[in-house]
């Protein structure tokens, strides 16, 4: 196990290094001139050169390159062209909110999802699970930020329970902040985990259909027995793939989801910053966004290898 982690890890930098040039290169040949653009059209060139200067946009492109990527070794992400702060600074105060809603929309997501999943599967062909699946593609059909505008109408502005949009930080009051993601959480939730059911659904009956299953009912065990005991822990590859992609989804969504809340969110950073063309602002925010995606698929590698322990070994599971 451990050699397999060592092996992902490796993986896991060279990959970042790669998505970082990416961004970077992409970002660097977008047309525009971010000093004048800070400076408007009436600006003078010595103006425009002075600020370049200031912004370090002066130098060579590998040069500034490999100058971030030293401050992002040494957790410097530049400092904001248009808000002339810390970088480092604006991101983590962001992600006090955008990384608590990615997690609870996907803990909300995988509670939902996987249930109704396994049930359709249980009761294949029958009622319930032609309910469930009708629901499933009525929530994969629908986008989030409909239902998001949907739950404040219902629990936010006729039956005011929850609050309609704004965010007071953690430090202050907790209990209001945790309120504040309740909305946002549901509606970038229930997308994912009609996905969640139907992926699990499909895992799932394709597994009660292989010998040891068939083994384990002739054995004594009754249907719903023997897929709890070994049904499902086989099915989980498939839908673990699909919830470490999710995150990624989840991450993206918000930018939608904390405008339609008024949170402030990294998704608002971003959408600021890409108005602002605060390029060192948008460059760190979304590398940031792909090291959490990443960092999930990590996890994702060792659980699959913790469920099955043939993926560690190099062995290729059996259909």
């Amino acid at each position: 196990m451990i050699g397999f982690a060592v092996t992902r890890i490796f993986g896991v930098a060279v990959t970042l290094l790669v998505a970082a040039a990416i961004i970077f290169l992409l970002l660097d040949i977008m047309p525009g001139d971010p000093a004048r653009f800070m400076l408007g059209i009436n600006a003078t060139e010595d103006a425009v050169a002075a600020l370049r200067t200031d912004l370090g946009l002066d130098k060579p492109t590998l040069e500034r390159f490999f100058i971030w990527l030293f401050g992002l070794f040494q957790g410097d992400l530049g400092i904001s062209f248009s808000q002339r702060e810390p970088v480092t600074a604006l991101m983590l105060e962001r992600l006090q909110v955008s990384l608590p809603l990615a997690l609870s929309a996907l803990f909300l997501s995988t509670i939902i999802g996987l249930p109704i999943g396994i049930i359709a599967a249980q009761n294949r062909g029958k009622f319930g699970d032609t309910s469930a699946m009708i629901l499933a593609q009525i929530g994969v059909a629908i986008p989030n930020f409909w239902f998001a505008m949907l739950l404040v109408l219902l629990f936010a502005v006729t039956w005011r329970i929850f609050p309609p949009g704004g965010f007071v930080p953690w430090g202050e009051n907790p209990a209001h902040a945790a309120r504040s993601l309740v909305l946002p959480a549901i509606a970038l939730a229930l997308p994912q985990a009609a996905i969640l059911a139907r992926i699990m659904r499909t895992s799932l009956v394709d597994i009660m259909q292989a010998d040891f299953i068939r083994t384990a009912r002739a054995k004594g065990l009754s249907l719903n027995q023997a897929v709890w005991r070994h049904g499902v822990r086989n099915a989980l590859l498939p839908v673990l793939t699909i919830m470490g992609l999710q995150f990624a989804f989840l991450i993206a969504g918000t930018i939608i989801v904390e405008n339609v809340f008024y949170l402030p969110g990294l998704g608002r950073l971003i959408f600021s910053a890409i108005s602002a063309r605060d390029l060192i602002v948008v460059r760190s925010s979304i590398l940031v966004l792909v090291a959490l995606v990443i960092l999930v698929m990590f996890i994702v590698d060792l659980t699959y290898a913790w469920v099955d322990p043939r993926i560690r070994q190099g062995g290729q599971r059996d259909g």
